[in-house]
């Protein structure tokens, strides 16, 4: 140990020592085997510490141990110090002037010896390593830990520790414990290992069980408390005395180092505890405190002598004079005090016998309602100072009447002072007087008149049948009826007598020496028992003995003679045999002695061997104890512990059943496998039972099948896991714990080691699946036919046998023919006929039982009815067929051909189409990965931006836009920065100057009201009430207020809370799952944008990128197929609307690009050769500007597009010129096909320097034909001439396109629901928690308990009101171009992300509209997902208020003063001034507001803006 104290030298000579005769003793104890090395796996000897006589030939053992081998010529000898059976490990330490030394055993345990200087063990400790398993000898201290001992078992390694010191909670147990290892660190009042203790190294801070228990002594003077002791040196450090409730006063270190003490002052007067109501002292613990520690205690106890006194009023001299305190008694005032100076009488009173006191007497009982004289003698009756009587004189008190109806009933005596009744005479001793009632408790004569020893004069009436008090002169009859005997127990009894005989009736005698030699059996006398007596009701006595057997009646004569209807017999008692002859000496067998007239007398013993009693006795049937060895020994019946009934009774134990070996060693968790144990001996075996320690459910019984093998069913287990490890198996064997048997320790010397440790262990695995082939639940079979099941197994580990399984079809058993580990095969030969049509199939093993499919058996009968009637009707329909055949055969024909052609078209076309579509979705994953690999940034907004954008998505009543994006001035530089503009954002705010000062007054006015939290509220309220009052005004009104108060965000949050609490309480009286749904009240668009602000950080770093990955997914997915240049619909897409329902052939064309003026070498664009001109433009824009925001890119109306056909040719390619084709009358658009542009063509893009020809997309909804024709129905008729070259073909085969395209953006999409369904640990969504905590709390508040009105309120406020609206406007997050199809695209992705978060379940079918059922499949994962994320912000731990507002403050410290707040406040003033007067009328009503008169100032802001703002901006 590197923190004990220094080991002195002989203590380690003393370990060494010990160490050689240890490993002297495990060489040499074994004679020849020794030198083979057979020892390492035997056990040691049962003598420790003992060295034998060595042989020469067994010197040179020691070398194997010993740094130097033995060398002795002459034997050392030595007495054992410790003796134990099955040794087999050893490792010894010195420790503290203590040498410990650590014992594996055979059986698994780890025995720790701890031995003082005279080698006399002190104490003992052991633990259990394994179950059964021998210590390994090899057994070392960590060598970087002496602390830890290292051990190993044939299947583990174990690290113990050397003690377990915390677990003696006290200084007395720690020290009392012996254990060398530890000791008490007083200065942190625990046990320890030394080195764990700080300061261990000074005197007195950690004290050893060789130092002993630390002597402190508290002492009292006056009202200061001292302390000595063997305490730790304490100087320098914050000591105080503590009363416990926070009560201290300060302790001081007096005295040098070698006899410090310390002492303190007693806590002050009032301070000190209540006294409790029944106390006249109080207890005070008191602790010593060092360093706000308690590390000593005890108790002082406070009293008060006047307490003494009235806790016990009428033996208050006594109590004082003789309590534990040193009170005294002062007979003037009649006080306890404390002190001689409290009392000013002359007479002082020292011991409690010199007080005036009752002297106890005996009284005679008094009858009820009868006035008696009751004489008291008084000692010591002194009441004054100047009377003085004789020391003791007698008193005469008259009492009258004292009544009672009880039998008798005792009541106390006494005295008290006339003039003071509070003053009572002591009587020391209560004196007591008895009061009886004659009437009462006397039920017969012998009752009544038997009182009379009890000194009642009662008499008995014979007339009335009632007891009553005797009169004047006394009655002088008293002799009462003969003896009434009702019954009799036992009725049967041995002729040596002995029988105690039980005699129940009445009057049966009035004191026990009226039945004294009265009762007789015949001529037999029977001895009652006095303590057994019950007056005139019951005698117990017993009987005599009998010479012969004889029956005859029992008689009791007290003064008259009675008899009893009942005889007794005595009889001869006779054993016959004893069943079994033999059993196990651990004793449990259950015998059966049979015999004639064994049912007799009172008690019944059966001896075994003289010595033992068979237990359990039942009749004559009894348990067999246990015995020393195996012999025959006499059976003893003995009736009334007389002589034995029997001589010649003999039972033989015989050794005891031995179970060598248990198989299988697993089992299925449900239990009921067949375990079988074998052996021998069985036969001697009665019971089994089997029992899985700690893990199994219950016992179970087994069965001896032979002497060599039982059988028994495992218990089902509890509290397991699979595979987990074995438990322990007991088996009891006639009630008997079986046990190996070995040397029996001494359980009373080693309690510890005397535990049972078994031999058998059982390791338990799942349950066995099944199922069938196709894991169908039902199946078909025809009665009358075979049938063979097929049934599938899971792979297990236990190892079934063929045996223990049992199918059954019903109640009928399927024949099991072959089984694998992954296949049963059985079969049914007897018919399944049966009323039932639905058999279950189940299959058992042990106790499990499963039931796989239910078996279906179809009607024999029935089909062969249904097939004739089948048959009949096709009959007549062919003969009708046939003659509509005949009749029209030629029309037929030709129709047949022509419809034959058509319908071997539209095959071909679906089986093309359904090819194209698996061939797609196999491989469009792949490619869009591929593509997609990008490396550029994601264009962000800023969050100024994302803001304005969010908070005013649509155009509020101020301004036209909501923002504005101006038009980028064309220039050689492509990506050249625009700024975009908002009035809200930071910069000039645009008023005369002339009017500046005044409105800034006013509006700083203005915003001074809408910071006081009563003004606001009252403000919001009134505005909502207002009819005119708009949804787009409110949500307006508050996106202004968020701009507003941008910089004060706890004060938002406030704001909000506020009125959400209103919103609640408003729907809880409604529909409370309607709350948030919508955004119709202003604290609604509040919220959605509170959540905005607040989840921006966490959209930007977590959501963001695979958010937009998702929407570059989509875009690429559309562009990879046709698109509708008119309408956008296109051949890959999400939604239904939008998807091109017509077989385009389209090609890709890869072309090689060059950008001038865009710095960049020329690109690799690849587009469909269906694309019009605009639509390869607009993919070339995106190849060449992917790295620059899209508010950047130039417009497709302005960049040319030209073609190099060859060196010298070259095209400028439009959508429109004059090599247009012309259909109808319509112009086609031009496509890269019409163009005939080849693979790989080179083609030039510059911007224009004038407006051209090239159409826009307005000019663009102009035409109704593009490169793919239109399907409307509008021009169907228009297109007759192009219907006989168009295929025919079903618009909902094209429905797969969909299934494709969903396969393909799958991962993108479960990428983005799980970035905004997860919690990341660096970062948890705070303000979600908090809002969430917010809304659980109010529900509470409400006893709203439905968990799915929370689930709505969460989903309303977080998913709904703010991820869908990111969802589908990726431009409030992007600088991206949302186009109407990837609008289409989000939304139907959205509703499936609202699916997701909704709990009721959708109810889908054929008819339910494509964009629902889409993702059908899908929704119950996301909802699992969603509720799992609600799970885990509910487990997160609770915000406080102060945690919440540090996290708003620095929210709005990293945008501070990004918004022009001036502007808002001016808006918000707009609408204060159309509502004026109701706002004031609203402040005016208001309790709160009108107190603070911020009517007045708000009129106030009124007057100032009303003179200013109008005029100022109409002079501009």
């Amino acid at each position: 140990d590197p923190g004990a104290a220094p080991i002195p030298p002989a203590a380690r000579a003393r370990a060494r020592l010990l160490q050689r005769l240890v490993a002297s003793r495990v060489c040499s104890g074994f004679g020849s085997e020794g030198r083979s090395g057979r020892h390492r796996g035997s056990s040691y000897s049962s003598l420790l510490l003992y060295e034998p006589v060595l042989q020469p030939e067994q010197l040179d053992c020691g070398a194997a141990h010993l740094q130097h081998p033995l060398a002795i010529i002459n034997p050392v000898t030595a007495t054992p110090v410790f003796t134990y059976s099955g040794l087999t490990a050893v490792a010894v330490a010195s420790v503290n002037n203590y040498t410990v030394v650590f014992l594996g055993t055979a059986s698994g345990g780890l025995l720790k010896i701890n031995l003082d200087s005279t080698m006399k063990v002190i104490s003992r400790r052991s633990i259990s390593v394994a179950y059964g398993e021998p210590v390994h000898p090899i057994m070392q201290f960590d060598p970087s830990d002496s602390t830890y001992l290292y051990l190993m078992t044939s299947y583990q390694m174990t690290r113990v520790k050397v003690a377990a010191c915390n677990q003696y909670p006290t200084c007395t147990e720690c020290l009392a414990a012996a254990d060398a290892y530890c000791g008490w660190c007083t200065m942190e009042t625990r046990c320890s290992l030394q080195h764990e203790c700080t300061n261990f190294t000074g005197a007195n801070f950690w004290a050893s069980a060789s130092e002993g228990v630390q002597q402190l002594t508290f002492f009292f003077f006056f009202l200061i408390i001292q302390i000595n002791g063997t305490i730790p040196n304490l100087n320098g450090t914050n000591i105080s005395c503590d009363y416990g409730n926070n009560i201290r006063t300060v302790a001081r270190v007096a005295g040098d180092y070698v006899n410090q003490f310390i002492y303190c002052s007693l806590l002050p007067r009032e301070k000190y505890p209540a006294f409790p109501d029944d106390q006249d002292h109080v207890v005070v613990e008191t602790a010593l405190r060092v360093n706000s520690k308690n590390i000593i205690r005890a108790n002082f106890t406070i009293y008060d002598c006047k307490r003494t006194g009235n806790i016990y009023p009428k033996r208050a001299c006594t109590s004082c004079l003789s309590a534990r305190w040193r009170c005294h008694w002062c007979p003037s005032t009649y006080t306890c005090v404390s002190n001689h100076s409290q009392c000013d009488d002359a007479l002082r009173m020292k011991e409690k016998i010199d007080c005036p006191r009752i002297v106890p007497a005996s009284l005679d009982p008094m009858p009820t309602g009868v006035p008696r004289d009751i004489t008291i003698s008084l000692a010591n009756a002194t009441f004054s100072q100047v009377n003085e009587f004789p020391e003791s004189f007698s008193l005469f008190v008259f009492c009258v009447q004292l009544h009672t109806s009880e039998k008798n009933d005792l009541f106390p005596v006494n005295l008290q002072l006339k003039d003071r009744p509070d003053r009572f005479i002591d009587s020391p001793e209560m004196m007591t007087v008895e009061v009886y009632n004659c009437a009462t408790g006397s039920a017969d004569c012998s009752q009544c008149l038997g009182r009379e020893d009890l000194g009642h004069r009662c008499v008995w009436s014979e007339s009335s049948s009632s007891c009553r008090l005797q009169g004047e002169p006394p009655q002088t009859s008293d002799v009462c009826p003969a003896p009434e005997i009702k019954k009799i127990e036992p009725l049967r009894g041995p002729l040596e007598g002995g029988t105690l005989l039980t005699i129940r009736g009445r009057n049966l005698g009035r004191r026990f020496s009226d039945v004294l030699g009265a009762v007789r059996i015949g001529s037999v006398h029977c001895a009652p028992l006095p303590h057994r007596y019950v007056v005139s009701e019951a005698i117990v006595c017993r009987t005599g003995e009998a010479q012969e057997a004889f029956s005859d009646v029992v008689t009791v004569n007290v003064s008259r003679e009675g008899k009893s209807r009942e005889r007794y017999s005595y009889v001869l008692p006779v054993v016959q045999s004893i069943a079994p002859l033999n059993g196990p000496k651990a004793g449990g067998t259950r015998v059966t002695i049979r015999g004639s007239k064994l049912d007799v007398g009172s008690e019944l013993r059966v001896l075994v061997n003289s010595s033992k009693q068979c237990t359990d006795l039942s009749t004559i049937t009894c348990t067999m104890p246990s015995a020393e060895l195996t012999a025959a020994v006499p059976v003893c019946v003995q009736f009334e512990n007389k002589s034995c009934a029997s001589y010649d009774i003999m039972f033989k134990f015989e050794k005891n059943p031995v179970i060598s070996d248990i198989n299988p060693k697993k089992s299925q968790i449900s239990g009921g496998r067949t375990i079988t144990l074998e052996g021998r001996g069985f036969e001697l075996v009665q019971n089994v039972s089997m029992l899985v320690r700690g893990i199994g459910r219950e016992q179970t019984s087994c069965r001896v099948l032979t002497d060599t093998v039982i059988t028994c069913p495992s218990p089902a287990a509890s509290n397991v896991t699979a595979g987990s490890k074995p438990a322990p198996v007991d088996f009891y064997l006639n009630g008997r714990l079986y046990a190996d048997d070995r040397p029996a320790l001494d359980e009373e010397m080693y309690p510890e080691e005397a535990l049972h440790i078994s031999k058998f262990s059982l390791e338990y695995y799942a349950d066995p699946q099944f199922f069938t082939a196709k894991k169908e639940k039902w199946i078909k079979h025809h009665p009358g036919e075979p049938l063979t099941l097929v049934i599938h197994k899971e792979p297990d580990s236990l190892g079934l046998e063929s045996n223990e399984y049992q199918v059954k079809i019903g109640l009928i058993s399927c024949e099991i023919q072959i089984v694998s580990d992954k296949v049963i095969h059985c079969s049914v030969n007897e018919s399944l006929s049966t009323s039932e049509r639905q058999l279950p199939v189940t299959i058992q093993v042990g106790k499990f039982n499963y039931t796989i499919a239910m078996l279906h058996l179809g009607g024999g009968e029935t089909a062969i009815i249904v097939s004739i009637v089948i048959c009949s009707i096709l009959l007549v329909l062919s003969v009708v067929a046939l003659f509509v055949f005949c009749t029209k055969s030629r029309r037929a024909e030709r129709y047949w051909q022509k419809t034959l052609l058509q319908m071997e078209e539209m095959e071909s076309q679906i089986r093309e189409e359904i090819r194209k579509g698996f061939a797609e979705l196999q491989t469009d994953m792949t490619d869009l990965t591929k593509e997609l690999n990008r490396s550029q940034g994601i264009p962000f907004l800023e969050y100024k931006h994302f803001v304005t954008r969010t908070f005013f998505p649509k155009c509020s009543s101020l301004y036209e836009e909501c923002y504005i994006l101006p038009t980028p001035q064309l220039s050689s530089q492509v990506g050249s920065q625009v700024q975009e503009t908002h009035p809200l954002l930071v910069g000039e705010w645009k008023i005369p100057e002339n009017c500046r000062p005044n409105m800034e007054e006013g509006i700083s006015l203005f915003s001074t009201l809408l910071n006081n939290k009563h003004f606001l509220i009252v403000f919001v309220h009134a505005l909502e009430q207002q009819k005119d009052f708009a949804v787009r005004d409110r949500c307006n009104l508050a996106s202004l207020l968020t701009i507003a108060l941008h910089g004060k965000l706890e004060y938002y949050t406030s704001i909000m809370k506020d009125l959400l609490v209103d919103l609640i309480d408003a729907s809880a009286s409604k529909n409370p799952k309607l709350m948030l749904r919508r955004t119709e009240s202003v604290v609604e668009k509040m919220l959605t944008n509170w959540m905005s602000i607040c989840m921006y950080s966490y959209l930007r770093e977590t959501v963001g990128e695979p958010f937009f990955l998702l929407i570059c997914a989509i875009k690429q997915q559309i562009n990879k197929g046709s698109i509708d240049a008119i309408t956008g619909k296109a051949r890959y897409t999400l939604n239904e609307e939008w998807l091109l329902r017509e077989n385009i052939e389209a090609k890709p064309r890869n072309l090689n690009v060059s950008f001038q003026g865009c710095g960049m070498d020329s690109l690799s664009v690849r587009a469909m050769d269906t694309d019009t001109l605009s639509q390869v433009k607009e993919k070339i824009l995106e190849a060449f500007c992917k790295n620059v925001p899209y508010s950047q890119w130039p417009r497709v109306e302005d960049v040319d597009l030209e073609w190099f056909a060859t060196s010298t040719d070259s095209y400028i390619l439009r959508d429109l010129d004059d090599t247009s084709v012309v259909e109808d009358g319509r112009k086609k658009l031009n496509t890269l096909a019409h163009y005939k542009i080849p693979e790989g063509a080179s083609l030039a893009m510059s911007l224009s320097d004038k407006k051209d020809s090239t159409l826009s997309r307005g000019n663009l909804s102009l035409l109704l034909l593009l490169g793919v024709l239109p399907t409307d129905e509008s021009v169907e008729h228009k297109k007759s001439h192009r219907q006989s070259h168009r295929k025919k073909v079903l618009p909902e085969i094209y429905l797969t396109r969909l299934l494709s395209t969903k396969g393909t953006l799958q991962k993108f999409l479960d990428d983005l629901f799980k970035a905004i369904l997860s919690i990341r640990d660096d970062k948890p969504p705070v303000a979600v928690k908090y809002f969430f905590d917010f809304l659980e709390e109010q529900a509470e508040k409400r006893g709203i308990t439905d968990p799915d009105t929370m689930h709505i309120w969460k989903t309303n406020s977080l998913p709904l009101r703010f991820w869908v609206n990111i969802l589908k406007n990726p431009q409030f997050v992007f600088d991206i171009d949302k186009t109407d199809h990837i609008d289409a695209c989000l939304s139907v992705i959205a509703q499936a992300f609202i699916d997701a978060c909704s709990l009721s379940d959708l109810q889908l079918g054929k008819d339910s509209p494509t964009n629902k059922l889409l993702y059908a499949k899908e929704i119950p994962e996301y909802r699992k997902i969603v509720q799992r994320y609600y799970k885990q912000i509910h487990d997160m731990p609770p915000l406080s208020e102060q945690e919440m507002n540090a996290h708003l403050a620095e929210e709005s410290r990293k945008y501070r003063n990004e918004f022009n707040t001036n502007v808002a406040m001016a808006e918000i003033y707009k609408y204060a001034k159309r509502y004026r007067s109701q706002i004031v009328a609203a402040l005016d009503a208001n309790p709160t507001t009108k107190r603070t008169q911020l009517q007045h100032k708000f009129e106030q802001v009124i007057a100032l803006m009303e003179d200013n703002i109008y005029e100022c901006c109409s002079e501009a």
